[in-house]
């Protein structure tokens, strides 16, 4: 059954990609598409809560699904979904319905690699779907092939490339290091290089690791890493820096949390897991100057993107039960919140024309119900109650203070007060100041208000409830991650 369903994850943006390639009509992809959205979205619930029997092996083991990889997933169809929703709006303000098929072709291809990379139990394989995101999404990020868009596919490709590099030489030292205890040739899976790190050279596996977390650690957006980053996110179509904030993020993540149990079972432990703390506190530092003094309404989501990976990164980095829920809780709430705000962005964008903060005003008034979503989506983003993030933000500053990392979590806290302030004055002027321009802006369409709703609605009941059903997927998965049998 699991291995059905995952087959169906697979073929349905696999077929959208050929149904576009073939039909071409922009009315009849954005639907086929949309429909391949659902289809994801219900197998992506189906394995998230089939995950918890234990990992299956698919393909002589090339393939795996487990309660992390499925939990990717899971996010991954969410923010699918609603980007595709968002998209058939959105994408018909662009005005490009002659080039649409190659939109939605790339656009389904891109949740396909995503969601191949998510399910790899090989490390070179695994490497090798995250190059294939990079090489889809780059075309994504440059497709309204403006003189900023095309600068920013180019920095975000060789920026990208250039650590991921840095991590195909970590997994490939990682594979010289097994090959002193299992031999030249060797099955590279996660459980052959998990079990065989204890009789690793410490000293190899640690630099091996250090490679990985700075190669993947840029395509998650960590700081100093993040260069590519508020480019990328701020010049893409709106559907697609969703995507890029909200699910291309967690599958990076993912690469970093697969490796830290064989570093940690290489007797790297305290080492692999320092060095993840400090980048996710250089994540919030970065993030919070660059949101306190930032102009551009896309830019200011993607430095949000990067202090809530370095949120995440500390989640995993303090590890423990707590430290792990919480991450693996913030995944799911950032990706709502995240797709819910650039969503919002892109909407004032495209109706006031401009993506400097100083231009866009009076937004209350002018658009009551999706201001209203946007500015709730703002709040909900700062971690403030009573949404989700907050929640999830709550567990992992108590995994810090219970695990040791004390310095780490007051760091956390204050810098997301910081973060609080600055980004919510931004919104401040956006709502309350007077709007001087004389023209009004261009309506909203439903197609853009819609998947606002159905992401604010979650963060709001997710920050209220946790389904006990829900604690114990993450105990489990905490469990799995640190070699404990559950």
């Amino acid at each position: 059954m699991p291995g059905t369903l995952l087959l169906i994850a697979m073929l349905a943006p696999a077929a959208a990609v050929a149904a576009c390639l073939v039909l071409r009509a922009p009315r009849l992809v954005e639907t086929v598409n949309l429909c391949a959205s659902v289809v994801v979205f219900i197998a992506a619930v189906a394995l998230a809560v089939l995950s918890a029997r234990g990992p299956t092996f698919y393909l002589e083991n090339y393939v795996i699904l487990d309660m992390t990889g499925a939990w990717v997933i899971l996010c991954t169809a969410i923010v699918y979904l609603l980007a595709s929703i968002h998209s058939i709006g959105y994408m018909r303000l662009v005005g490009e319905d002659d080039r649409l098929w190659v939109f939605y072709a790339l656009f389904a291809g891109f949740a396909l690699t995503i969601l191949v990379s998510a399910v790899m139990n090989n490390a070179g394989l695994y490497w090798i779907a995250i190059e294939l995101t990079t090489l889809v999404s780059t075309f994504l990020v440059g497709f309204e092939r403006a003189a900023e868009s095309i600068e920013a596919a180019w920095k975000y490709i060789i920026v990208i490339s250039a650590g991921i590099s840095l991590a195909l030489l970590g997994t490939i030292l990682f594979y010289w290091c097994g090959s002193f205890v299992l031999g030249p040739t060797y099955p590279m899976t996660w459980d052959v290089l998990r079990a065989a790190a204890p009789k690793m050279n410490p000293t190899l596996a640690a630099l091996s690791y250090l490679l990985v977390l700075v190669g993947y650690g840029t395509k998650v957006g960590l700081a100093p890493m993040h260069t590519w980053l508020p480019d990328a996110h701020s010049e893409s179509p709106a559907p697609i820096s969703a995507m890029l904030s909200g699910a291309l993020l967690n599958s990076a993540m993912l690469g970093i949390v697969r490796y830290l149990p064989i570093a940690q079972a290489a007797q790297s432990e305290r080492i692999a897991r320092l060095t993840l703390v400090a980048f996710g506190v250089v994540s919030l530092v970065v993030g919070a100057l660059f949101i306190v003094r930032q102009s551009g309404i896309k830019r200011l989501m993607a430095y949000s993107s990067v202090e809530h990976m370095g949120v995440i990164a500390l989640g995993f980095g303090f590890g423990g039960p707590l430290g792990i829920a919480g991450a693996l809780y913030h995944m799911l709430n950032h990706s709502l919140n995240k797709s819910l705000m650039f969503f919002g962005a892109g909407n004032v964008m495209r109706s006031y024309g401009s993506k400097d903060i100083r231009a866009i005003r009076d937004v209350w008034s002018r658009f009551p119900v999706a201001g209203a979503l946007w500015l709730a989506g703002a709040v909900g983003i700062t971690g403030a109650p009573p949404f989700a993030l907050f929640l999830s933000e709550l567990v992992i500053l108590r995994a810090g203070f219970e695990r040791g990392y004390a310095w780490a979590a007051y760091a956390m806290a204050v810098l997301l007060i910081v973060i609080f302030i600055g980004f919510l004055n931004h919104f401040r002027a956006m709502y309350f100041e007077p709007d001087g321009a004389d023209a009004a802006p261009l309506a909203i369409s439903r197609w853009c208000v819609t998947p606002m709703w159905l992401a604010l609605v979650p963060l709001l009941v997710l920050g209220l409830w946790w389904p006990d059903g829900l604690w114990d997927h993450f105990m489990t998965a905490a469990r799995t991650l640190t070699g404990v049998a559950p």
